[in-house]
């Protein structure tokens, strides 16, 4: 099968003198017989040569073939542009109304979003919203709109998201045959887009700026587009959000509601009793029997948690032996910017690590770069004894992207932990954790707060 690049640069036009109207279309491709329509080269879609400011500038226009809806062999060359692949036998005749997990609730809403997709089908205007969890049918649904479409002689192209983002990446290499703007002009301008998975990729700038200026273009040209969420519209981007829901132009189904992560409730939150009972005002600074100088360590370490609560700026590493009070302090943090309503991710970092790797279960329903996008840019994470050194490399990797990411991205951190070893300057995790132009390192010395008999006679 072709990819999406060899497809695409078949629509693309060769030259760059931006010529429009049946001439240039016909010259943007080589096809590999003789087409059957010499005015939009079986394509479709006629751009008129009109002035700025004329009501078809920059649009597409359905060609006059079009009303050869019977024949087969423009049918088969859409469904190859189509990109559809092993969708390309999908279809309204061999897709259950009422979904394939037709229960009382679920299938209800199958069936409404069945009736939406359908009625879409046969005059694509505006955009069609499908949400729902893994399963749901909402990829099956828009495959189905397609096929009805292509067999109306429409054109039509199906993406899914994070396929298209590797092949714009692609575009930067220097043996891509077909330039960046080229591919990203066909993908953002096809008359009707499916992007599929929504919300599924890494969300990193690049890419959240890239499928926003898609998402702009066709909402301000109007254009006809169907996305699939596995996310609900509130996790999206807000620049999406508020044009996929304005339901000027959009149309939202929802196909159920994801299942939840039985741990969530856990991963990530502060526990009731640590919250309750780890305050500032509960923090005591006389230690547990504590000399003077460690009575002032704590004292210090307590005004310094204090002020960074207020206004959390750069990272706090609290270095201390077991039970000094460093998990108190972080505690204490945690909960002044939870009660400002500020986003916190607290984790014990032996948690942080099995949080990742729980999204290899397949039952999961969370991919490990949505997750690890989560923790890397919450506004403020705390990472509880943490360690420079773990056993297994993939460990050792992930804690590493997820320093790298937040110190270059000068996100609030606190990390508590029992070493740090500045002889290892040269390690990529402690050299950032030495950043004094950005970490403040509180050292704690005092005794273990939990330990109060004597040891030994």
């Amino acid at each position: 099968m072709e990819s999406l690049e060899e497809i695409l640069r078949r629509l693309t036009p060769e030259n760059g003198s931006g010529d429009t109207g049946s001439e240039s279309q016909a010259r943007s491709r080589q096809p590999e017989s003789n087409p059957t329509c010499s005015i939009c080269d079986d394509l479709g879609w006629v751009a008129l040569d009109v002035p700025v400011g004329h009501e078809a500038f920059g649009k597409a226009l359905p060609c006059k073939c079009r009303q050869r809806q019977d024949d087969p062999v423009r049918l088969a060359q859409l469904k190859r542009y189509s990109n559809l692949g092993n969708l390309s036998g999908v279809s309204f005749a061999n897709t259950n109304p009422r979904g394939r997990n037709p229960d009382i609730v679920n299938g209800d809403l199958f069936h409404k979003s069945y009736e939406y997709g359908l009625s879409f089908a046969q005059d694509p205007r505006g955009w069609l919203v499908l949400s729902g969890p893994s399963g749901s049918g909402k990829t099956h649904l828009a495959a189905a709109i397609v096929n009805r479409v292509l067999e109306s002689g429409h054109h039509a192209l199906f993406i899914f998201v994070p396929d298209l983002l590797d092949h714009l990446r692609s575009t930067y290499t220097p043996n891509s045959e077909i330039p960046y703007d080229q591919l990203f002009e066909q993908v953002r301008s096809a008359p009707l887009l499916v992007l599929d998975d929504l919300g599924g990729q890494s969300a990193t700038p690049w890419a959240q700026e890239k499928l926003y200026q898609i998402i702009n273009y066709r909402y301000v040209a109007r254009l006809p587009t169907i996305f699939t969420l596995s996310l609900s519209l509130e996790q999206l981007d807000i620049r999406w959000r508020t044009r996929l829901a304005d339901s000027d132009i959009a149309r939202v189904c929802d196909m159920g509601s994801s299942h939840p992560d039985p741990n969530r409730e856990k991963w990530g939150n502060l526990d009731k009793t640590l919250s309750t009972r780890m305050t500032f005002d509960s923090f005591d600074t006389r230690g547990n029997a504590a000399n003077r100088q460690q009575r002032q360590s704590l004292e210090y370490a307590l005004a310094y948690a204090r002020d960074f609560a207020k206004s959390p700026d750069g990272w706090l590493v609290f270095l201390g032996p077991t039970g000094c009070g460093k998990t108190h302090l972080s505690v204490a943090i945690a909960n002044e910017r939870l009660n400002h309503g500020d986003g916190v991710l607290y984790f014990l970092v032996a948690d942080l690590l099995d949080y990742l790797r729980d999204t290899f279960n397949p039952d999961t329903g969370v991919t490990l770069d949505r997750r690890f996008d989560e923790v890397r840019n919450i506004p403020l994470l705390v990472l509880r004894d943490f360690s420079t050194y773990h056993a297994t490399p993939w460990a050792r990797e992930k804690l590493y992207q997820l320093l790298v990411r937040r110190h270059d991205s000068r996100l609030p951190t606190v990390i508590t932990t029992r070493e740090l070893d500045e002889t290892k300057r040269s390690d990529p995790i402690v050299s950032r954790l030495l950043d004094i132009t950005f970490v403040s390192v509180i050292p704690i010395d005092a005794p273990d707060y939990r330990y109060r008999g004597r040891i030994g006679p």
